[in-house]
């Protein structure tokens, strides 16, 4: 009963998904936006989304399978990249630099103060009184937001490179430089940056970069995501890579998977458990280009373009193919999946359909998509 169950369960499951091409991710919830989905921040029950021509839209989560829009604040900018920090949400906005935006009131955001970058803001990140943008051609730029009505520009960093991505981390700003792979600058005194350190081997632009504990991931143009030990900010060290996207524009790290929004490669899943052997475990695919991400609880969100925002979810950690000879006959593709505990499996509507106990599942035998040999599929259940 127990094998008949799993089954069914998958089976419903696959039947109802979506005509796209995906792996161990499934969207939960979807909720469009007037533009198009370029950054996006989560904080508390409500998701952010630099909107392009339509400034930040605020998005209620706190029903990850039904995402509505709440609030918008037009700002007549293009808006490329969002930082949350407190009752305030910070917009890179091209050509117009930094916008401050008033989120006290999630259902009616309000533009507060604004300050000019000489260069093409399209990356923020914030900390206490303090914004830092990466302006493109004109290096970092860090803003005091001491008095939101009126932010000013109180240092720069130039690089000499275009800045496409920043991640600030306690009193250090890592910054994605377009041809000098990535660099770590002090702010321990805002007014007064300083480089301590940098990783200037990648072979390509470094896109985005995020940071989680000992380590940064930076994603680059045409080589996918490498990781960098930054026990020692002085000293960065390439210790693992993989993939070969042609424009990863943002990456997101929680716990063991890093996140990728690889443009029209769509939504990666990496496993950074071994930082040194990095590995794709899923991805979610689709007719769209993957802009930004961030990752919230045990849900990711996903800026989709045109698509919107969208809310996925893992459950699963990977697929592993191989032909097995039998004892007589044919040979057998094997296919493999491996869960982790607590795992549930979910139709389309959104209904339980699976909540296996441990153990090992045979399921039953079908042909492959070719025709030409069976394939034999088994679950595993930690």
């Amino acid at each position: 009963m127990r094998t008949t169950l799993v089954a069914i369960g998958l089976v419903l499951l696959a039947g109802s998904l979506p005509a796209l091409d995906t792996l161990n991710v499934r969207c939960v919830g979807r909720c469009a936006t007037p533009s198009e989905a370029y950054g996006v921040a989560v904080n508390g029950g409500y998701a952010y989304v630099a909107d392009l021509d339509s400034g930040l839209v605020v998005v209620s989560v706190s029903d990850p399978a039904n995402p509505c829009e709440v609030g918008r604040a037009g700002t007549q900018s293009r808006s490329y990249g969002v930082a949350v920090s407190g009752s305030y949400a910070y917009l890179a906005a091209a050509d117009s630099g930094l916008i401050v935006v008033g989120i006290a009131d999630p259902a009616h955001p309000a533009v507060v103060g604004r300050c000019n970058t000489p260069g093409w803001a399209g990356g923020v990140a914030a900390n206490g009184d303090y914004a830092y943008v990466a302006d493109y051609d004109s290096g970092l730029r860090v803003i005091s937001v001491v008095d939101r009505a009126h932010p000013t520009e109180v240092a720069r960093y130039t690089t000499g490179f275009p800045v496409s991505s920043v991640a600030v981390v306690g009193s250090y700003v890592h910054i994605a430089d377009g041809i000098d792979g990535v660099q770590v600058v002090s702010v321990a005194d805002p007014r007064n940056p300083v480089r301590v350190g940098s990783c200037n081997f990648l072979p390509t632009a470094a896109l985005s970069v995020a940071v989680s504990g000992d380590y940064a991931y930076a994603t680059t143009h045409g080589r996918g995501l490498y990781v960098l030990s930054i026990s020692d900010s002085t000293t960065l060290t390439k210790v693992g890579r993989y993939g070969d996207y042609r424009w990863a524009w943002g990456t997101a790290v929680s716990g063991n998977l890093a996140w990728v929004a690889a443009d029209e490669d769509g939504l990666r899943v990496i496993s950074v458990a071994d930082p040194a052997n990095p590995v794709e475990v899923g991805y979610y695919d689709k007719s769209s280009w993957a802009n930004g991400v961030t990752a919230a609880g045990d849900y990711i969100y996903l800026a989709y373009g045109r698509e919107g925002l969208l809310i996925c979810q893992v459950y699963g950690y990977g697929v592993a193919e191989g032909v097995h000879p039998p004892a007589a006959g044919r040979p057998v593709a094997t296919i493999g999946r491996r869960l982790p505990p607590g795992v549930r499996a979910f139709d389309a509507m959104g209904r339980l359909v699976l909540r296996p106990r441990a153990g090992l599942y045979f399921l039953r035998e079908g042909e492959s998509q070719s025709g030409t040999q069976p394939v034999r599929r088994f679950l595993v259940v930690e």
